[in-house]
């Protein structure tokens, strides 16, 4: 698929998936959603991609919200379902089976805030903002924010960001736990390409199950989750993978993943 608005790129097992909306600070609406979605989709059943960064155009947003012109004219039923199909693109990010860094280049308002806690890490510039304006706006978080932000940073600071609607600064952000990292501007692109080289060094089944293990058991008790990580090591250690790279580390060498 060609993407209008959407730039696309894979170098040395990085997918690099950028919003191209500047004009309008990177917006979501239809075609972008529809686009991430056909994008995702064919990064996850592209075995040559291992990790993924996500930003947005420009120097001012990383996605700045929905596009209001659509927003404005949803009726019930519509809105019902336009959150519905955001919070189903968003778990397909966050259950890609392969790790997504989302390098936050500037706002990141309402659906783009949404979309940088569905990345399964976050890079922030200084330039930052954070923040889930809807209420100022006689709305509430659709695509999954009032779950995930609890899920990030607990329920009372959630609450905090959603009700007042006002945004917070990439060092607010990353004293409550909701970047990883906050950079220079100037040095977000590397940054998140030096994360992203670190992972895709390591075992592409490993980081599956790795990545499956949390976001899965996160939703279930202790027990349960300590369950599917003995499951899911126990698949490890059928790996081609798994069997090279303990023989590598015994042997001083590199190991040699291909993701079996």
């Amino acid at each position: 698929m060609a993407y209008e608005t959407l730039l696309y790129e894979k170098r040395d097992s990085i997918g690099y998936v950028t919003i191209n909306r500047p004009d309008k600070l990177n917006a979501l609406n239809r075609q972008v959603m529809d686009e991430l979605d056909d994008c995702f989709r064919a990064i996850q059943n592209d075995e040559e991609v291992r990790v993924v960064i996500l930003t947005g155009a420009g120097e001012k947003a990383f996605v700045a919200g929905a596009d209001l012109q659509e927003l404005a004219t949803l009726a019930p039923l519509e809105g019902r379902d336009f959150s519905r199909r955001g919070q189903r693109i968003f778990d397909l990010i966050e259950n890609l089976g392969k790790p997504v860094i989302a390098a936050v280049n500037g706002y990141a308002l309402g659906g783009g805030c949404e979309l940088a806690m569905a990345c399964t890490l976050r890079i922030a510039s200084e330039n930052a903002r954070f923040g889930q304006p809807e209420v100022k706006l006689g709305l509430i978080p659709g695509c999954a924010g009032t779950q995930r932000l609890a899920r990030l940073v607990g329920k009372g600071r959630a609450l905090e960001m959603i009700l007042s609607g006002e945004p917070i600064d990439a060092q607010e952000a990353y004293r409550i736990g909701l970047v990883n990292q906050v950079v220079p501007a100037a040095e977000l692109a590397a940054a998140a390409q030096t994360l992203a080289c670190k992972i895709a060094a390591n075992a592409p089944l490993a980081i599956k199950f790795a990545l499956e293990a949390v976001n899965r058991g996160w939703e279930m008790t202790r027990e349960q989750g300590q369950f599917l990580e003995a499951v899911l090591f126990g698949l490890c250690c059928t790996t081609t993978d798994m069997k090279d790279g303990t023989r590598a580390f015994l042997e001083k060498r590199p190991a040699k993943f291909v993701g079996k």
